[in-house]
């Protein structure tokens, strides 16, 4: 069954909007999602009706903000397959995430020692990993990519040994549009570093549905609120139960802690010890009311709809004079990152914005994948489920347009 996305647009109330005289399209999706009537209502609800801090009151208000704030975790848990909702922590978004684990593995890692990271990673899930193993010793290997965007699976075999002791990797390239096998790829990491852990990238992959950690095998997932029809500062960082109940705490203060004296603390349990501080409540309920709002939807018709959007520009941009498509893996999500010949990518994303085409612009945090394309960055038009084939046709017409103005 095919979705209805005009009705699906009209729950998104930014997409009625102008911008330039022009109605908006909005093609930078993997940058950040728009976000449904019922994720901003959720948001106002908690402001207008039980706006407290959670846990630690003793009146009606904190009770209930503390049930929202909770029940958001199980939605969390339930979406992603979690066996218990202590694997569920929150975090300001993906980058925290990785973070607390990096920094919680430089603590693990020793000279010798060799993480794996790819060359398509986002700068959060590769400085991270980058500074860890210069702290630690360790050396740091890069597994290449092919020259169509898809990562060297035969490489990445190759790679691994008994001194890998972590693997870094995207789910999903945010600027090539590249999915990953991960699941074939951590069944090699076990066969042939069985005292390794992986970490997922997971912020360009969850918000295209149908991720369960458990299926994937992994010891850690990322993703942001924000790329998944939510809020912006609220994120999740998923672990397995029993790495989490011991890793090294990264923020210490209120919450977080079981008995404080003033020459030691001992840290709490499960998930809150790695929760220090109040919470971003707000954003855990406001991000339970967009996954509930998404899972309303049935994904397979979800990855159906952007595939065909997808698949109309690469036929469109295979017509269109003077594009290349950047990153053309077999296996691809709604990510249609360009150049032009004879123009900068910045040139183009400032004349399409005036004809109210919204696109990504520059090296999409992934400077050392640019320069390994030998490219100052790239167009990148990115696909969400409120998109629509009218839309491919007008970014090919406002390119029609830059180019004329450009070449």
């Amino acid at each position: 069954m095919a979705l209805d996305v005009q009705a699906i647009r009209a729950q998104f109330p930014i997409l009625s909007r102008e911008v330039n005289g022009k109605p908006l399209v909005y093609l930078d999706n993997a940058a950040t999602t728009q976000k449904p009537q019922a994720m901003i209502d959720a948001l106002v609800s908690f402001y207008t009706e039980c706006n407290s801090n959670v846990h630690r009151g003793a009146h009606a208000l904190s009770d209930e903000s503390t049930r929202r704030y909770e029940h958001a975790r199980d939605v969390v848990a339930g979406f992603i397959g979690a066996a218990s909702r202590e694997e569920v922590i929150w975090t300001s978004g993906t980058t925290e995430s990785i973070n607390i684990v990096s920094k919680g593995m430089a603590q693990r890692l020793q000279a010798g020692d060799e993480v794996l990271v790819t060359e398509m990673e986002h700068h959060a899930n590769l400085v991270t990993w980058q500074q860890a193993c210069k702290a630690a010793g360790a050396r740091l290997l890069v597994v290449p990519i092919l020259a169509n965007g898809a990562l060297d699976a035969d490489a990445f075999v190759t790679m691994l040994s008994e001194k890998t002791a972590f693997v870094a990797m995207p789910q999903v390239s945010n600027a090539l549009g590249t999915v990953n096998p991960v699941r074939s790829l951590i069944k090699e990491v076990r066969a042939r570093s069985p005292r390794a852990l992986v970490l997922i990238d997971g912020a360009q992959g969850v918000a295209h549905g149908g991720v369960k950690v458990a299926d994937l095998d992994c010891d850690f997932y990322a993703f942001s609120g924000h790329k998944m029809f939510g809020p912006t500062g609220v994120g999740v960082l998923w672990g397995r139960r029993a790495l989490l109940a011991e890793w090294p705490v990264w923020l210490t203060g209120g919450e977080m802690i079981a008995e404080v004296s003033y020459q030691d603390a001992t840290w709490g349990a499960l998930p809150h010890r790695l929760e220090a501080g109040t919470p971003h409540i707000s954003g855990a309920v406001g991000l339970a009311a967009a996954i509930e709002w998404f899972q309303t939807l049935d994904v397979a018709d979800v990855q159906a709809h952007e595939k065909a959007l997808l698949d109309r520009a690469v036929a469109l941009g295979s017509e269109f004079k003077g594009l290349r498509l950047v990153g053309a893996a077999p296996e691809k999500i709604g990510v249609f990152s360009f150049v032009i010949e004879g123009t900068h990518p910045a040139d183009i994303g400032f004349i399409l914005d005036k004809q109210g085409v919204a696109i990504r612009t520059g090296d999409h945090c992934a400077q050392p994948l640019m320069k390994r394309l030998g490219l100052p960055g790239t167009a990148r038009a990115s696909f969400s489920v409120y998109n629509t084939l009218d839309e491919v046709d007008a970014l090919f017409t406002a390119l029609a347009k830059a180019r004329d103005m450009l070449v």
